[in-house]
């Protein structure tokens, strides 16, 4: 398995509820830290959510990705926040 190979798909009695719709590999090694943008399955809406973003680390062991961390950015106007406070950082 390779960090390519990692999902954060889930489902469950036959709906997809995590619907992967891109990831972007952050960095590689023994630890893996990779950003995923995401759709959650709305129950009552039948429908899914806005797209959602989130950050997972994972630790290789015995050649196996275990995840350890992550971190959920919920919505559009999180994610700007965060990218304006970056940017500001990094000038």
């Amino acid at each position: 398995m390779t960090p390519d190979d990692l999902s954060i798909d889930y489902e469950e009695d036959g709906i997809l509820t995590t619907k992967q719709i891109d990831k972007m590999i952050l960095s590689k090694g023994a630890w893996v830290t990779i950003m995923f943008k995401y759709q959650s399955w709305v129950k009552a809406d039948q429908a899914y959510s806005e797209d959602k973003f989130t950050i997972r680390r994972y630790q290789k062991r015995n050649g196996e990705y275990v995840p350890r961390s992550k971190f959920n950015i919920t919505n559009a106007k999180q994610a700007k926040l965060i990218i304006e406070t970056l940017q500001g950082w990094t000038k």
